[in-house]
């Protein structure tokens, strides 16, 4: 037994200048501790993207996309390296904003906050924006976007995204939009919180004031009705999980993208009478499990509750994802420098009905 303990020494890594970053990554599986864990990350995704009839789920939390990394998940969309999309509003309110060719700008958390208060500039702990250009796309969600929704037709935040996006595809500036990038590759995002952000409330802005007409020498303004349907969110995810042969997850950060991906497994083993537990999970989070909550939360943890599955290949590193995403990405875009895979083709239909299909690419 003690032989079998101490099979595998560790190998210290050595400086190569002309190493790649996947090779890096490689080396690092035979060092200690975070490092080895994103490595292992590399290995699990890698894993992922090699197994037939896969649904990979990406969960995406915290302020990843003012902190620069759109054009990441971006990537990994083009190239289906994902397949779902659970995100927080707040992240895909400012892929739109930059798409529209607005910027977040370059900070410090070395700053006057009540002094940026008065110049009307906010602050993502290094990051800043300009509030004067949030109020004008808030604006244009209003009215350029939100008036050509449907009145009572409940919405699905998937159906929403897939509207933005393709409104985006038409007057947006920037290619690398995730949401651009997801309606042209028919990846859906669902953003089970759309209300908790400024997506939502210009969404309700739009109810809320209405459209000013002129009829004759009258103004009138004709209120909108839009609704959006949060319980047709989970029919509609949970049947994904449903119908697939397998699934993979991974999750930046925690919060409610990370727990509404989670629930899928457990509604679909409810449904199913099957085990549904997702087969293959990765997780680059920067909190911890001792204090209770879910974005540091344990893929054992997850196991009790039927949400991982008990042989799931399952990996967590604790890092900042501004740092781990990068080069994980990297080390993929290498590893799969052609990659073949049988993509899921969503076809959905009415009350949140989903065919789903398996089409090989080359990518």
């Amino acid at each position: 037994m003690r032989r079998k303990i101490l099979k595998y020494p560790t190998e210290p890594l050595e400086v190569w200048p002309e190493r790649s970053v996947s090779e890096l990554a490689e080396g690092m599986l035979w060092t200690g501790f975070q490092g080895r864990k994103l490595a292992e990350a590399i290995e699990v995704w890698a894993r992922m993207l090699r197994k037939r009839n896969i649904v990979i789920w990406l969960g995406l939390a915290g302020a990843l996309v003012p902190a620069g990394m759109r054009r990441v998940i971006s990537y990994l969309i083009k190239r289906r390296m994902i397949d779902v999309l659970v995100s927080t509003g707040a992240n895909l309110y400012h892929d739109a904003y930059e798409a529209k060719g607005k910027k977040h700008y370059i900070g410090t958390h070395m700053t006057d906050d009540v002094k940026l208060r008065k110049h009307k500039v906010d602050r993502i702990y290094d990051v800043f924006a300009d509030e004067a250009g949030f109020y004008k796309f808030d604006n244009w969600i209003e009215k350029g976007f939100s008036y050509g929704l449907k009145d009572n037709y409940p919405y699905s935040s998937r159906e929403i995204t897939f509207l933005l996006g393709k409104t985006l595809s038409k007057v947006g500036r920037e290619k690398d939009s995730i949401l651009v990038s997801a309606y042209r590759k028919g990846v859906p995002i669902f953003c089970p919180a759309l209300n908790d952000s400024a997506l939502g409330f210009s969404i309700m802005f739009a109810n809320r004031k209405g459209r000013r007409v002129k009829v004759g020498k009258t103004i009138r303004y004709i209120r909108k009705r839009i609704l959006i349907d949060a319980l047709k969110d989970v029919e509609e995810s949970s049947r994904i999980t449903e119908r697939a042969k397998r699934t993979g997850v991974v999750y930046l950060g925690g919060g409610v993208p990370k727990n509404f991906i989670q629930q899928t497994a457990v509604i679909a083993s409810y449904q199913t009478r099957h085990d549904r537990s997702h087969n293959y999970a990765v997780q680059i989070t920067t909190d911890s499990p001792h204090w209770g909550g879910l974005s540091g939360g344990t893929f054992e943890e997850a196991q009790s509750w039927g949400k991982i599955h008990r042989r799931a290949g399952k990996v967590t590193c604790f890092a900042d994802a501004t740092i781990a995403l990068p080069i994980i990405v990297h080390a993929l875009s290498e590893k799969f420098k052609r990659l073949r895979r049988e993509v899921p083709i969503f076809e959905w239909g009415k009350n949140g009905e989903l065919k789903l299909s398996y089409e090989t690419m080359r990518l």
